[in-house]
């Protein structure tokens, strides 16, 4: 028996293991083995009983999927340490295909509460056809996990707050100043001379809610569970300035509790949070431990229950933020005063939602806010209306091959490609006269 590695990559709809890496007992070159020479089977079990459970297609419907079987070798090829090809080599990289249609492949669930963990994911590869050699290779089996490979974690790390009352676990990524000047000095003209080519001694925070999803006792699900990963990447990261630290909270259940154990009396909903101040505890001791983050470049967005906190946050701390971006955010207009839009009138705002959004629907939540902050004189403040979530990236088809739609619910995935750019009336957003993608934006705003 040899062992295997798994390799998983966060896309725009979650972790997926997308390719096993083998530890073979012989080097083998290219020609000697093809997508026919093995055999993939997966079991996704309970990382504490072992058991074996279905998943549920919990978005779509009652749709109920195995969580164990075959999964198809689309290439296989030698490989170093990190799956890139070689002509040769003891390591062989198999490349499956993943995506909401294989959701075998997929490295979390949401098993035992409705929140999102990561799995237990046992392969087993066998060797289903001759390796031609002097003396031919036969027999392999590979069922000895060596743990997983995820490029995109570079840079990310967990800790926990430590404020008395309510602690609270949190993921952050810390900026490589090296890389990001290297990044800056290899910018094309794309946005004219947008940034000196040094960074500056301060950078700016990005704050990232979660969702309802992504609640629980693991951080790295905050920036895993949909691509919230991306906000560290260089793309985004230009867009920031160039460096910017992330920090991805988590709460233990869900940002709209608000305490209420009874039924009955339900006006809190989509108003007030237990996690108000503990939240705020845990960005000011951030802050407090990284002497280079800009105070007046602190900036917070968030999902579904973390657009909802997002507004909480700004509401009761109105001078905190520079900038913020709620998505698919679920805060009740109507707890919205007067004073608190006014309060907010030199916060840039950008909103983003789905208009086909069955749980948060922008008519009833994001667009009367809009208008409220607008009539309170907030001239900074932008609404990007998706009719559909599809998606861009040519990843994920649907049955019929044509781009995969998520559900209406999904508009972080735009956000964390940074495919957001028009406002409420079709046009584009500007800044300095000229057209401005939402990260693009958010990097110049600077709390007045």
């Amino acid at each position: 028996m040899y062992s295997y590695q798994t390799f998983t990559a966060v896309t725009d709809n979650g972790p997926y293991i997308t390719k096993l890496i083998l530890h073979a007992p012989e080097k083998v070159t290219a020609a000697q083995i093809g997508k026919d020479t093995f055999s993939v089977y997966v079991e996704r079990k309970n990382p504490e009983t072992g058991e074996i459970f279905m998943a549920s297609r919990v978005w779509l419907g009652p749709k109920i999927y195995p969580s164990r079987g075959y999964r198809e070798v689309t290439a296989a090829y030698p490989c170093d340490e990190m799956g890139k090809k070689l002509s040769e080599s003891d390591k062989i990289a198999l490349e499956m295909p993943y995506g909401p249609l294989y959701p075998t492949g997929y490295a979390q669930a949401a098993f035992r509460t409705k929140m999102n963990e990561f799995i237990q994911c046992d392969y087993r590869v066998t060797q289903i056809k001759e390796i031609e050699a002097p003396v031919p290779f036969a027999g392999w089996v590979f069922d000895e996990s060596l743990g997983d490979i995820c490029p995109q974690l570079e840079g990310w790390k967990n800790d926990v707050s430590h404020d008395k009352k309510m602690p609270l676990g949190y993921g952050y990524f810390t900026p490589d100043r090296k890389r990001a000047e290297k990044i800056l000095h290899s910018l094309d003209s794309e946005f004219g001379n947008e940034w000196e080519h040094e960074l500056p001694k301060k950078i700016p925070l990005v704050i990232w809610l979660h969702g309802l999803g992504e609640g629980g006792s693991d951080p790295t699900v905050t920036y895993t569970g949909n691509k919230a990963v991306n906000l560290a990447s260089d793309d985004i990261q230009r867009k920031l300035g160039g460096a910017a630290y992330i920090l991805c909270p988590q709460c233990d259940t869900y940002w709209m509790n608000y305490g209420r154990k009874e039924k009955g009396n339900i006006t809190d909903s989509g108003v007030n949070s237990i996690y108000t101040e503990a939240l705020k505890s845990l960005i000011d001791e951030f802050v407090k431990a990284h002497k280079d983050i800009d105070k007046k470049r602190i900036y917070i967005g968030g999902c579904s229950n973390g657009g909802f906190m997002t507004m909480r946050m700004l509401v009761s701390y109105p001078d905190y933020f520079a900038a913020a971006f709620p998505v698919c955010e679920a805060f009740r207009p109507s707890a919205l005063t007067e004073e608190d839009a006014k309060n907010l009138k030199d916060v840039g705002i950008w909103f983003v939602n789905a208009e086909d959004d069955p749980l948060v629907p922008p008519d009833g939540l994001c667009i009367p806010t809009y208008f409220k902050l607008k009539a309170a004189g907030n001239d900074n403040v932008h609404v990007s209306l998706f009719e559909h979530i599809i998606d861009q990236s040519g990843l994920f088809k649907d049955e019929k091959g044509m781009p995969y739609k998520y559900v209406g619910h999904f508009s972080w995935v735009h956000v964390y490609n940074d495919f957001v750019q028009y406002d409420i009336d079709g046009s584009q957003v500007m800044y300095e006269g000229r057209p401005v993608t939402l990260f693009r934006w958010l990097g110049r705003q600077r709390k007045k």
